[in-house]
């Protein structure tokens, strides 16, 4: 099956015409299942057709922003900070046959423009029998340009209100969402993005709090994410079949949707990261990066009853997209093809001669290529590329349609403390298979475990989250109850004059670990540091040899954690972390951000025989979202001869 006259020009298809005074012309393209709209040159959408609903975006005719390219950036010298939607100045036809066209909105920098120093080339694809469009985009700084920082970039899509109610995540985030009316009747929370629904128009929702940041997702979880027409069975999905171009990894976690109801695809923000994650370009660097393909999918059931099983058909989707990536119709040079990239291939072990279990193959291990750096530079990269997988039962693992150049590979596995690195560059070239030689992770350690509290996991959901008792969002109360608003607040009521003491043996990081070590707040509403106690017994001290703290953070917030051994009140802490963090993971319901490990060298003497007791204080006290998610601790004791 063909286009329905796909015809650039004169011709029936692509036409331009007067829309309002804000946006002189227009691109339609329709295959016969889906039509969209285009604004041009700008290339903003103006208008998706299906299914016999005209628009399934905001209906406000005088607005130009229904869906759209933006960033946010700011000149080097802290000038010109702004959001800037991404706007053609150029329209082209790339490409136009019987099965595809694509068109492109280009947007030129000039110097004399108060404008981000970008050239972007966007674009569209539409795809004959697709019941959806396809849209990607070439960012390039030019040699010599001024720098900048580029704090985010994102594509936007306002549905309309008429239509969409329901938003899905995943297979157990989904549920009817307020409105913006309901925003606007409600109560503002400790920030903006927290709201209190108040006589709300779905009554179901009266008390509940709304908040964007409870339904953000990490990059390799963030494959499909949409909204459902529950009166005209009709679903819109942004489907990611890679995510080789978003910044930071995996774990990089990030908006999905919120009530607009909007969807998102997020591609660069410093999200649960802080300003490590801005962009930052010097004077005259030059840069280039391919941003997508997305897939935009709609699918519809004739029985409206069933309208939420449209999520099980956008999954299906989405795993014909995973399959087809890298994808083989995108007309750019600039996105390579299957035969352009590469592969590397290996296997992973762990050795560990302290650990008890888990040496051998890294099991289900992630694994993944990103450009130069140290063991933890991949969760910091913004500029370049990154490629990940998981191994199997045995350590096996296969990195597929890798772009060519220089990498390390890095890798972490669940319940094993650290970083792995493969300290050789890996080079990869057009159709290449680089296997590497057997690696071995051998994990930090100089010591036996003489005990340990959580699961290195690089996260705190296994520590203790507690129920809310007031302001709830009815989605988490028995899924990811971390997500819930508020959860900071919980600590002062069940620490409501003495501060956490875990006792090694006999408490349960389950249920005595507070999930965030977090400020009290006074009744007059100051907040005063807390000071957490591990208390554990050491039967005989090596007075003359060192113990090591391994002090691993899930998240921090402007935050420290300062170390005292049997002397809670000595002025000078025995080991600190310093100022760290700006993840602002609590406030955001992440349960993690960047992840922070440290190595308190501890004298021997400051231990003694029998009981002893650590003191972890969080002095940082200003506002009420300084602290720090714990990921992992463990004492080891001194080395013990191996022979």
């Amino acid at each position: 099956m063909g286009f329905a006259g796909l015809v650039f020009s004169n011709d029936s298809i692509l036409s331009s015409q007067s829309l309002s005074s804000e946006v002189s012309h227009k691109v339609e393209m329709n295959n016969g299942i889906v039509k969209i709209t285009v604004s041009r040159p700008y290339g903003n959408l103006r208008g998706i057709k299906y299914h016999g609903v005209e628009n399934l975006l905001d209906d406000d005719l005088d607005r130009d922003d229904r869906g759209y390219w933006d960033c946010s950036w700011e000149d080097v010298n802290g000038s010109n900070s702004k959001q800037s939607m991404i706007l053609g100045d150029r329209f082209q036809v790339i490409m136009q046959t019987n099965n595809q066209v694509e068109v492109s909105f280009k947007t030129t920098w000039k110097s004399s423009d108060p404008l981000p120093a970008l050239n972007v080339d966007k674009r569209y694809v539409m795809l004959s029998g697709s019941s959806g469009f396809y849209t990607y985009a070439i960012y390039e700084r030019l040699k010599g340009w001024p720098g900048m920082f580029l704090w985010e970039t994102r594509i936007v899509f306002k549905l309309s209100q008429k239509w969409f109610q329901y938003m899905a995540i995943s297979d157990t985030r989904q549920r009817i969402m307020p409105t913006i009316a309901d925003r606007e009747r409600g109560q503002s929370l400790a920030y903006p993005e927290a709201v209190l629904l108040k006589n709300p128009m779905n009554s179901e929702l009266e008390g509940e709090v709304d908040d964007k940041y409870q339904y953000s997702s990490e990059s390799k979880n963030d494959r499909v994410h949409g909204w459902i027409s529950l009166n005209s069975g009709i679903g819109f999905w942004i489907i990611t079949p890679s995510y080789e171009f978003r910044t930071a990894g995996p774990l990089k976690q990030d908006l999905t949707g919120h009530v607009g109801p909007i969807c998102l695809s997020m591609l660069m923000s410093a999200h649960y990261t802080g300003v490590p994650l801005n962009v930052t370009f010097e004077n005259g660097e030059p840069w280039k990066k391919v941003f997508g393909p997305v897939f935009i999918h709609l699918n519809s059931v004739s029985d409206k009853t069933k309208a939420t099983s449209l999520w099980g058909d956008a999954k299906q989707q989405t795993w014909k997209e995973i399959i087809s990536w890298p994808y083989s119709f995108p007309h750019s040079p600039d996105f390579l093809k299957s035969d352009q990239r590469g592969s590397v291939i290996g296997q992973l072990s762990v050795q560990d001669q302290y650990l008890k279990v888990g040496n051998g193959p890294a099991r289900f291990a992630h694994v993944g290529l990103a450009a130069p750096g140290d063991a933890r530079s991949w969760e910091y990269q913004t500029k370049g590329y990154q490629f990940w997988t998981r191994t199997d039962e045995h350590g096996n693992f296969f990195i597929k349609a890798v772009l060519p150049g220089a990498y390390n590979l890095h890798a972490w596995v669940s319940g094993v403390m650290g970083n792995y690195m493969y300290e050789a560059t890996v080079t990869v070239t057009p159709g290449s298979v680089t296997k590497l030689p057997p690696l071995v992770f051998k994990p930090p350690r100089d010591g036996p475990t003489l005990w340990e509290i959580g699961i290195p996991n690089r996260h705190a959901a296994e520590f203790y989250v507690p129920n809310v008792t007031k302001n709830i969002n009815t989605l988490y109360l028995e899924q990811d109850k971390f997500r819930q608003y508020g959860l900071w607040e919980r600590y002062a009521e069940l620490y409501p004059e003495n501060d956490l003491v875990f006792t090694v043996g006999t408490s349960d990081f389950a249920k005595d670990w507070f999930f965030a070590h977090v400020l009290r707040r006074l009744p007059d509403g100051k907040f005063k540091a807390t000071t957490w106690q591990i208390v554990f017994d050491l039967p005989k001290v090596d007075k003359a040899r060192t113990y090591k703290l391994r002090l691993v953070l899930a998240a921090a917030h402007m935050a420290e954690v300062q170390v005292r051994v049997n002397r809670r009140d000595a002025i000078r802490p025995d080991f600190t972390t310093g100022p760290t963090g700006r993840d602002n993971a609590i406030a955001r319901h992440g349960i993690h951000g960047v992840q922070r490990s440290f190595t308190a060298a501890l004298p021997g003497s400051l231990f003694v025989n029998g009981r002893n007791t650590i003191f972890l204080h969080q002095p940082r006290n200003q506002e009420a979202f300084q602290g720090v998610m714990y990921d992992y601790i463990r004492l080891e004791g001194p080395p013990q001869s191996t022979h």
